[in-house]
């Protein structure tokens, strides 16, 4: 990492905006009505494929853009699973927490579809494009999913970055993180999402309650802690493993 802190924090808020906007946005084209990629409330015409591109390319365009300058966390379940470990400062955990990223980048996702949720009457439709659910309506299905899935995630990406295939080209390893994201989507993604990142759900939830959503219903407030808690203590346990096995 090469810049300022203040040039890091930047970095984080516009990478995770743009990781929201791109990933929830393709959520929003997936779910709404009679938007381009889905003519019909669900998921008929987009498809999950379409949710999986968008948040694998949402990760993979800011880790391009800013990865040089901040590390490209976008998850604060990582820079907190890093200063766990020590390898990233605990006086810096606080204000490079992206939430509001996250906030910023799903208020746009609310105004550029703004439509689209007036014309959509079906509540659960309204809020997944904002934040997670367990669709088994249990909590402690919702945790492991998050909570395993984060622990694959932080040790894909740990080694994607640190393999000696691509630790002389992190561009390529930048690709890889955003497939491996558009695979855990798409593989992981039918109990809960999934979010794998506190930002991506606690931000745009807050969103979904504060403003005057359209046929919005409820935001699931009882929910809301997995996918805080859980993605945080699964980015320990991947990097961890990660450490114990092939070091740092």
């Amino acid at each position: 990492m090469t810049g300022s802190w203040e040039a890091r924090y930047a970095a984080e808020f516009f990478g995770t905006l743009i990781l929201v906007l791109l990933g929830n946005g393709a959520v929003a084209n997936a779910f709404l009505k009679n938007t381009t990629g889905n003519d019909d409330p669900g998921l008929a015409n987009g498809g999950w494929l379409l949710v999986a591109s968008g948040y694998g390319l949402g990760v993979m365009l800011p880790a391009m853009m800013f990865g040089s300058i901040s590390g490209n966390h976008l998850n604060p379940a990582i820079t907190i699973g890093q200063a766990v470990i020590g390898i990233f400062p605990w006086a810096h955990v606080a204000p490079y927490l992206q939430f509001l990223g996250a906030i910023a980048g799903q208020c746009l996702i609310l105004a550029l579809y703004w439509p689209h949720y007036r014309q959509t009457t079906d509540n659960e439709a309204v809020l997944g494009t904002f934040a997670t659910s367990d669709h088994a309506n249990s909590q402690l299905n919702g945790f492991v999913t998050e909570m395993v899935g984060t622990a694959v995630l932080i040790f894909g990406a740990m080694g994607l970055y640190r393999g000696m295939f691509f630790h002389q080209n992190s561009d390529i390893a930048n690709i890889g993180v955003g497939l491996l994201i558009a695979a855990m989507v798409i593989s992981l993604g039918g109990p809960t999402g999934p979010t794998l990142n506190p930002a991506r759900d606690l931000g745009p939830r807050l969103v979904h309650a504060l403003f005057p959503v359209p046929n919005k219903g409820s935001s699931h407030w009882e929910y809301s802690w997995v996918p805080v808690v859980a993605p945080i203590v699964g980015a320990v346990i991947g990097i961890w493993i990660y450490k114990i096995f092939f070091g740092l």
